[in-house]
């Protein structure tokens, strides 16, 4: 009989794509700045909502958001905004959407300054990701000391949704945190990962 991995609580039982989501993506440390531009998008959208609602939107988002090409989604018009709101395969609100166009102008800025977004954002712990080691979920924080700083950065930049606890959700999806807990087997992996880059 196989032997049944152990993973973080919080993604058993949802649904298949968040155990791929889980198994897969999360807690990879990634300095890919289309993946950056996804995930901010992503999770500035979640706010208020639950995580497997933006999921099952996942490719909803990447139609209409133009594949995440930022460039693109830059040049985004009051037209094309009143468009989305119409677009029943993202959320429709229209402040996340307005959101999306000023975090690509700013996005873009960044870039221009530092070279890359992903050389901005791993600034933040160091250039490598942060190692926990908690034993449950519940231990894992809400937000950090890095996440602070670098919410109160982008918001100064004018980045919109970009609250401590979305940066830090961002954090762990984008690797520069690995939160899986100890025991779940995507941890190893995870801090196997730490001195590659992506």
């Amino acid at each position: 009989m196989a032997k049944r991995l152990v993973r973080c609580k919080w993604a058993e039982g949802v649904s298949l794509n968040y155990i791929e989501y889980h198994d897969k993506e999360w807690g990879v440390p990634s300095r890919d700045d289309a993946l950056q531009f996804e995930f901010l998008i992503l999770e500035g959208a979640q706010a208020g909502l639950s995580w497997s609602t933006i999921l099952n939107k996942r490719d909803g988002y990447r139609s209409a958001f133009a594949d995440f090409d930022v460039e693109k989604v830059a040049r985004f018009t009051d037209k094309r905004i009143e468009k989305l709101l119409l677009n029943s395969g993202i959320v429709r609100n229209r402040l996340k959407v307005r959101s999306t166009v000023t975090n690509a102008k700013a996005f873009l800025a960044v870039q221009e300054e530092f070279g890359s977004f992903s050389d901005y954002i791993w600034g933040f712990v160091d250039g490598k990701p942060l190692q926990n080691r908690f034993l449950k979920d519940s231990d894992i924080p809400a937000t950090s000391s890095a996440s602070d700083s670098l919410s109160k950065d982008l918001k100064k930049r004018g980045f919109k949704f970009v609250g401590s606890t979305i940066m830090y959700a961002h954090m762990q999806a984008t690797g520069l945190v690995n939160d899986h807990v100890v025991a779940c087997f995507r941890h190893k992996a995870c801090a196997a990962m730490a001195k590659k880059k992506r």
